[in-house]
């Protein structure tokens, strides 16, 4: 996941993705939503990309090229079959149910940094194709896999997952938004130790991909549209 929904500066790390730099617009009384176009996402990306994208990237490959195990890692199609099918039925219900818990959140805290059209939910949702694969490469396969080989599976989808959940904190996320990271890093850390075959970053990734796009950029447009907001 990323983006911060109610802050108003740049977060660093993975979570800055909701600059509030655009214009504000109040549609209802008890919710403040701030408006972003291309150029303000465009702005966190770039800083985003460095700090944190490219890194992860770097460490993952470091790894891969060192490690024996590399195949705990998850960096094949696994059985693929079974990876996509994964991907088929969780990716609509992690979508939804991120539209939902943003909307239940947003109402809470008052705030959403939202696109203000077509154009940028687009924008922002090529971004998380990016974002997706290369954070459950980093969490799913370098720490939980990675740390699977040397203290065993149970000990390693433990510290991945908390340490997912926990790393939303530095972008600056409340921390009702940060433990609902928890509804994306356990289910998908479940799945990457217990689907059949290979460990495969495949299905996770496709699924990560449609949880972040419904907490982020096009579900908080999608819920505006809708008139939820």
């Amino acid at each position: 996941m990323n983006g911060t929904p109610d802050d108003p500066e740049p977060p660093e790390g993975d979570l800055a993705r909701t600059p509030m730099t655009s214009e504000p617009a109040t549609l209802k009384r008890s919710t403040r939503l701030v408006l972003t176009d291309v150029p303000d996402s465009w702005a966190w990306m770039r800083f985003d990309l460095l700090i944190r994208i490219v890194p992860f990237v770097v460490a993952f490959a470091a790894l891969y090229e060192l490690d024996s195990h590399r195949a705990a890692l998850g960096w094949s199609a696994g059985r693929a079959g079974i990876q996509l099918a994964f991907a088929a039925l969780a990716a609509p219900v992690m979508f939804a149910a991120a539209v939902a818990i943003q909307l239940w959140l947003t109402r809470r805290r008052g705030a959403l940094s939202i696109p203000a059209n077509t154009r940028d939910a687009w924008f922002q949702a090529g971004f998380y194709v990016i974002n997706g694969p290369v954070e459950e490469a980093f969490f799913r396969g370098l720490v939980q896999g990675g740390l699977g080989v040397l203290l065993g599976v149970p000990a390693a989808f433990a510290i991945a997952t908390t340490s997912y959940v926990l790393y939303h904190r530095l972008g600056r996320w409340p921390w009702p938004d940060t433990f609902a990271t928890a509804l994306v890093g356990a289910p998908l850390g479940l799945a990457f130790w217990l689907l059949p075959g290979p460990p495969s970053l495949l299905g996770v990734s496709i699924a990560h991909i449609a949880a972040t796009c419904g907490f982020l950029g096009p579900g908080p447009y999608l819920l505006r549209k809708l008139g939820l907001l």
